[in-house]
């Protein structure tokens, strides 16, 4: 489990496929803290460390992974949104964020708005995700709250700090993102669609 506060920025060294799957090493901070098995979250997508390396790690993604979200766009240089697992016991400074993308979305605006910065991304309706105003949405990560919610696409509002600290500020008109809808709004759209 994850609360959508990013820890740092760390930059793909490495994207190698073999079959199906994509192994991506990374350029972080973070490096010497980890351990193989952990669990790390990558512009939102939960992946497992499978090598440790100096200040490099690496983590591996299979075909579903890959279908769900952006990954197979990220090339080396990428700056990627991370942070670790939540430890039991802290405080819960985002939402609840489970690490697992449920689908892509667009930017369609990007704009900076005396100060903070103003996002409009679009998403496909088929997967019957939705968002509501003042209510949590994760993109690439990142715990947010929907400023504007629209049938097939949502606002948000960035302040300074978080557009230095995470990829946004690398986001223009066209860039794809990952979005994991909040947990609870899944489930009560589930239930509210089998009565």
């Amino acid at each position: 489990m994850f609360t959508g506060i990013i820890e740092t920025l760390g930059i793909v060294q490495e994207v190698k496929k073999e079959q199906d799957n994509i192994h991506i090493t990374i350029d972080s901070a973070l490096s010497n803290e980890l351990k193989i098995d952990q669990s790390v979250a990558h512009n939102g997508i939960c992946l497992t460390v499978v090598a440790i390396t100096g200040n490099h790690y690496t983590v591996t993604a299979i075909g579903e992974t890959i279908k769900k979200t952006n990954i197979s766009n990220w090339k080396v240089g990428d700056n990627i949104n991370l942070e670790r697992a939540m430890k039991l016991g802290d405080r819960l400074d985002g939402h609840i964020v489970q690490g697992h993308v449920d689908q892509t979305g667009t930017c369609i605006v990007a704009q900076e708005t005396n100060g903070s910065w103003f996002y409009t991304f679009e998403y496909d309706t088929d997967l019957n995700n939705i968002t509501i105003e003042k209510g949590s949405i994760t993109v690439n990560g990142v715990s947010l709250t929907v400023v504007d919610s629209n049938k097939n696409n949502f606002s948000v509002a960035i302040i300074p700090y978080t557009y230095e600290h995470t990829n946004f500020h690398s986001f223009v008109v066209g860039t794809k993102i990952n979005l994991e809808f909040d947990i609870i709004g899944k489930y009560v759209s589930r239930l509210y669609a089998n009565k």
